[in-house]
């Protein structure tokens, strides 16, 4: 049945929606763990401590966003590397790709825009600056290398539990715990960005762009890269569908090999089935006979 794509736009409402409440979610505990001013930033010296406690945050925060009404109906891609991915392995329309990734760009800015508000003069401080991603003391090299390496690892990590026979269900926690990881020990290197639109979120309020080309290439290289990875390892059937979480009763807009898998078994059942009309009408007509009989 051809799809009207006219139809689609509560999915891309529900991407723009919760790429905003991550980059709200990002900004707040940024701000109350790295503001000088916060008791708790006084209280906790430690920067790899931070670190931690922000990561688990924006993890549970990614989970819980993966496992929401929205994201078990949008598919939760939060990230236009990760709907560019799918859309070249098949799975998205061009017209569904193309809002997908306006959304987020819109959706994280708008999570950043409404952040400045709620936390005023907090959030422009050096030490938060809008939660900005920029590349470490390292340098713009290591900061790229380390983009493209934790976005091929987290979409690869994402294609093969999703499309396991055991462990879909658990895509979502298992994404969330590599996000809470990268925070934690990779930030230091490039900010911990691998995702180009949550840099914009950040950078169009900040006005620091530096460095911003390695948000916009190490991300989607290395996600392509995961999918071209395992197109070649499992073929283009061994990839479902474009959801994080298609366990649920949410309508499903992508090219879903759930849903196609599920028609000839649905067949296969009505054609098993016997056919009580028949049935009735030959017992109705052999009583009308015994009935006829003297």
């Amino acid at each position: 049945m051809e799809q009207r794509y006219s139809d689609h736009w509560p999915e891309y409402l529900m991407e723009a929606g919760g790429l905003c409440l991550f980059m709200i979610s990002a900004c707040v505990f940024t701000t109350v763990l790295e503001h000088p001013g916060s008791p708790i930033r006084q209280w906790l010296g430690s920067a790899f401590l931070r670190r931690t406690i922000i990561g688990v945050a924006m993890g549970l925060t990614a989970i819980g966003l993966i496992y929401s009404p929205w994201g078990k109906q949008s598919g939760a891609h939060l990230n236009p590397s990760v709907t560019i991915t799918f859309f070249r392995l098949g799975k998205l329309a061009r017209a569904d790709a193309l809002f997908y990734v306006l959304a987020q760009f819109a959706g994280a800015t708008a999570g950043v825009f409404a952040s400045s508000f709620l936390l005023n003069r907090w959030i422009s401080h050096p030490a938060v600056n809008y939660a900005v991603t920029v590349p470490g003391a390292a340098g713009t090299a290591i900061a790229f290398g380390a983009e493209l390496l934790i976005s091929f690892l987290l979409m690869t990590v994402i294609l093969f539990v999703s499309n396991s026979k055991t462990l879909p269900a658990f895509t979502g926690v298992i994404a969330g715990i590599l996000v809470a990881t990268y925070i934690t020990l990779e930030s230091p290197l490039s900010g911990m960005s691998m995702n180009p639109a949550r840099t914009v979120g950040s950078a169009a309020l900040s006005h620091t762009w530096k460095a911003w080309w390695i948000y916009f290439t190490a991300p989607p290289i290395g996600m392509l890269a995961a999918g071209e990875l395992y197109l070649r390892l499992r073929g283009a059937r061994g990839i479902l569908c474009a959801k994080l979480h298609h366990q649920n009763d949410k309508r499903c807009i992508f090219h879903c090999g759930f849903r196609e898998r599920s028609a000839p078994a649905q067949e296969a059942t009505a054609a098993s089935r016997p056919d009580l009309s028949r049935v009735e009408c030959c017992t109705g007509t052999k009583d009308s006979e015994n009935r006829r009989s003297p």
